[in-house]
């Protein structure tokens, strides 16, 4: 922080030497103020994350591009002299604040199936909209060891297990699910397995080990409990002969090896085909109860100096979001590890909405819910239109783990 008042000092006679973007609701589109802290990072200057500073606003260094950038996509921002920002970092440095350099842009990647499938996905749409880049990569990339090209790395709806969402009950005489079981049968043949399960189980180990090795995995939805369940199952049949033409291994159950896992433990498996839930993780049924008007999670407050990584993935202009459901939407409290950080919660309930953990170098990150700004997605319905909020807190929390593998890295202290 030092470094920054003095380069900013022998500045000559600046008019304004930094461009402050506020992440407070003086913000006129928080979700595009993302995509300029990454165009600032493509243009090679080094910005700070200031955390629980008027949201989590970001600090540049004064660019031509950059502030014509903002203009052009409504995101506000505001010019601040040398003074200025020693002020500001004064008084960082006095409260629950940090300043957080954000060196070079991460290079992303979000696992999609190439068959398109009836419904959107929330990262690609922040990401799509934020005008942030990223590579698409399925299985053929997983497997032929693409993943270390990448700092980032999301899942969102996809089915670990090989029961294909477990849509069967009520969507097997589909063209779109009959579809997705010839794509995925196809790419399982093509690398040599019998079964859809044992190459998902495949595609898991891989993703675990670039997780070890020092990768981000972010994961909302179904993603998130069926990734540690395929880790868990690793070579077990836990799927019924109605998919997979064979039956599940009676001891499927007692082998399900949980310190495999990165988040789950202790849960018991529901494989029952016409059941549209895959285990007893998932908190769905308690918060469709709730209902809209009554559904809600809160953000932990995190000390930014000593636990800056929680403090980075909370940045938002509120600590009260609304809730929304997916086909894993939350998380019981009793099948999440102790090892796990636990970033947000359902007051009151057993349930949490937002974890984050360490796995060997790398990290993990689950937000439960398909949509935030849709309660109840279906299948068939058609996409959030994010011009329409632009102010999206729950919107803030995917871009917030886009943003995270940018920032220096400072050792997490409890």
């Amino acid at each position: 922080m030092l470094c920054l008042i003095v380069f900013s000092s022998f500045t000559i006679i600046p008019l304004s030497a930094d461009i402050l973007i506020p992440m407070d609701n003086t913000q006129t589109n928080h979700l595009k103020a993302y995509g300029i802290a990454f165009a600032g990072l493509k243009e090679h200057l080094v910005g700070r994350w200031l955390l629980n500073y008027r949201g989590g606003s970001f600090l540049f260094p004064d660019s031509e591009s950059l502030t014509a950038l903002c203009n052009i996509r409504g995101v506000r921002y505001e010019n601040v002299s040398s003074s200025d920002v020693a002020a500001i970092l004064m008084e960082i440095q006095a409260n629950n604040m940090e300043s957080i350099a954000l060196e070079k842009e991460p290079k992303i990647a979000v696992y999609i199936p190439p068959n398109a499938l009836p419904w959107d996905d929330a990262v690609t749409m922040a990401l799509d909209y934020a005008e942030i880049d990223y590579d698409r990569v399925w299985d053929d990339e997983v497997l032929g060891g693409k993943l270390p090209e990448y700092d980032w790395l999301h899942l969102h709806h996809e089915d670990f297990t090989g029961q294909y969402g477990k849509f069967y009950g009520s969507y097997r005489n589909t063209s779109w699910y009959q579809n997705d079981v010839r794509v995925n049968e196809a790419m399982a043949a093509k690398h040599n397995f019998a079964k859809v399960w044992q190459l998902k189980h495949a595609v898991a180990e891989k993703i675990r080990n670039y997780v070890i090795n020092g990768g981000f995995m972010f994961a909302m939805c179904a993603a998130t409990d069926t990734y540690d369940i395929a880790l868990a199952a690793k070579d077990v049949d836990i799927v019924d002969a109605a998919i997979d033409g064979d039956g599940i291994d009676p001891q499927y159950q007692s082998k399900l090896d949980f310190s495999r896992t990165f988040a789950f433990e202790n849960f018991t498996l529901r494989p029952n085909p016409y059941e549209y839930e895959f285990s007893d993780i998932d908190a769905s049924d308690y918060s469709s109860l709730r209902g809209p008007e009554a559904d809600y999670f809160q953000l932990f407050d995190f000390s930014a100096k000593y636990d800056p990584v929680p403090t980075m993935l909370t940045q938002c202009h509120t600590n009260v979001i609304n809730g929304f459901l997916g086909q894993t939407t939350s998380f019981f409290k009793d099948k999440v590890k102790k090892s796990v950080i636990i970033l947000a919660e359902v007051p009151g309930q057993n349930e949490v909405k937002y974890i984050h953990g360490n796995i060997g170098k790398g990290t993990f990150t689950f937000y439960g819910g398909h949509d935030p700004e849709d309660y109840q997605h279906k299948v068939g319905d058609p996409e959030t239109i994010l011009e329409l909020h632009k102010n999206s807190p729950g919107y803030r929390l995917i871009l917030n783990n886009v943003l995270f593998p940018a920032a220096e890295k400072k050792q997490l202290k409890t």
